[in-house]
C-alpha cells in the first residue's frame, strides 16, 4: 500500500474488475446452439471467467487485510499517544498542586512579602513556569499528533470498509460465474454422453489456444489437479491393471498436449469414451481419454500446452477425470508408467 496520507486506489481498480466481469460473455447465449462444441466453448469461457473472478477476489481480500492491519496499527499508536497525554496531564497536575501547597493559595506579591528569601521564591516560580510551559507545549504537540493519527485511522478504516463492500460484490459475482459454470458443465457432460451413446463424435471446439504460453518443451496434461488412480493399480473397473494415470478434475477442464506432436487419433465410444492420441518425437504416444469435448482434429499439429480437449466422464468412468497414458504405439496394450516418463521430461507430478 501507499503511505497513509494518500488514499488507496484499489477501489476503482476493483470496480473496473467488477464491470469487466459483469459485462463479459459468461453465458454463451449468442453461440450456444446446444451442441457439444458450443457448450465446450461456453464452458471454456466460463472456466476462464471463474479463474479471473477468483483471482480478483483473492487480490481484494489481501488488499483488505493490508488496510485492516494499517487501521489496527493506527489504533494502537493512538492508544499509546493518549496514554502519554494522560501522563503529561498528571505531571502538570502534580506541579500545580505542589505550587499551591507551597504558596498556600496567596497571590505571588503576598508570598514575596512573607517569604524568608524572596529571591529563592522567584527562582522557584520561574522553574515552575518553565515546567508548566514545557508540559503544556508537549501536550499541545501530542494533541496535534493525536488529531493526525485519528484522521489516518479514519481514512484507513474507511478504505478497509470500502474494500470489504467491493469484496462482497466480487464474492457474489464469483458465485454467479461458478453457478453458471457448474450448469454448463452438467449440460456438456450430458451432451457428451449422448454423443458417445449415439456413436457420433462431437466436432472440435476451436478455442483461443494458449500457443507458446508455457515456454516449456513438456508440461503436465492439466494445470491443477489431484492424482487419483495410478498406473498398474487394480480394481473392478479394469479388465487387468490400470494402464494410465488419472487426474481428478471437473468436467470441462482444459486438457493440454504434454509436448509437441501430431494428432493421430480422435475417437469416441468404448471404454475410453471420447479420446485423443498424440504422436511425439522418439516413438512415443500420449492418450487423453474420458473427454467431454475435443479441441483438435486428426492430423493437426500441436504444441506443448496446447489444448486438445476438455475433461469429462465419458466411457467406462465413475466420475469426472482425465485418463492419461504414455504408449510406444498408438494402440492400447503398449502403455508405460506415465509418472516417471513425465519426470524424465522435467514434469514432476
Amino acid at each position: 500500500m501507499r503511505s497513509p496520507r494518500r488514499r488507496p486506489r484499489i477501489v476503482p481498480v476493483v470496480l473496473c474488475a467488477l464491470a469487466v466481469l459483469a459485462a463479459g460473455p459468461t453465458d454463451g447465449t449468442d453461440e450456444d446452439d446446444g451442441s457439444v462444441p458450443a457448450l465446450g466453448a461456453q464452458v471454456a469461457r466460463l472456466y476462464e471467467d471463474a479463474a479471473r473472478a477468483t483471482q480478483q477476489y483473492e487480490d481484494g481480500r489481501r488488499e483488505a487485510e493490508v488496510q485492516r492491519s494499517k487501521a489496527l496499527e493506527h489504533e494502537k499508536r493512538l492508544d499509546r499517544h493518549r496514554q502519554k497525554i494522560d501522563s503529561m496531564h498528571e505531571d502538570l497536575g502534580r506541579i500545580a498542586r505542589a505550587q499551591y501547597r507551597s504558596g498556600g493559595g496567596l497571590p505571588l506579591t503576598a508570598q514575596m512579602i512573607l517569604a524568608d528569601d524572596p529571591d529563592e521564591l522567584m527562582r522557584g516560580q520561574r522553574a515552575y513556569s518553565r515546567a508548566d510551559l514545557a508540559v503544556s507545549n508537549a501536550i499541545g504537540r501530542s494533541l496535534r499528533a493525536e488529531a493526525r493519527l485519528a484522521a489516518d485511522e479514519a481514512e484507513a478504516q474507511a478504505a478497509w470498509q470500502a474494500l470489504e463492500e467491493r469484496n462482497a460484490a466480487l464474492a457474489k459475482l464469483k458465485k454467479q460465474v461458478e453457478d453458471k459454470l457448474e450448469a454448463a458443465r452438467s449440460r456438456l457432460e450430458g451432451q457428451a454422453d449422448a454423443s458417445v451413446a449415439a456413436g457420433s463424435c462431437p466436432g472440435a471446439v476451436r478455442l483461443d489456444q494458449p500457443y507458446g504460453r508455457t515456454g516449456r518443451s513438456w508440461v503436465a496434461p492439466v494445470e491443477a489437479y489431484e492424482l487419483s488412480a495410478s498406473f498398474g493399480s487394480g480394481g473392478r473397473r479394469w479388465a487387468n491393471r490400470h494402464t494410465g494415470q488419472d487426474f481428478a478434475v471437473p468436467v470441462g477442464t482444459p486438457v493440454r498436449s504434454v509436448g509437441a506432436g501430431r494428432v493421430v487419433k480422435v475417437s469416441c465410444g468404448g471404454a475410453f469414451g471420447i479420446q485423443v492420441v498424440v504422436q511425439h518425437a522418439g516413438g512415443y504416444y500420449t492418450q487423453y481419454a474420458h473427454l467431454a469435448a475435443v479441441a483438435v482434429d486428426q492430423g493437426d499439429r500441436v504444441r506443448p500446452g496446447q489444448w486438445v480437449g476438455q475433461s469429462g466422464s465419458t466411457g467406462n468412468s465413475t466420475g469426472p477425470h482425465l485418463h492419461f497414458e504414455v504408449r510406444i504405439t498408438p494402440e492400447m496394450g503398449s502403455a508405460l508408467d506415465p509418472v516417471p516418463w513425465l519426470s524424465r521430461h522435467g514434469v514432476p507430478l
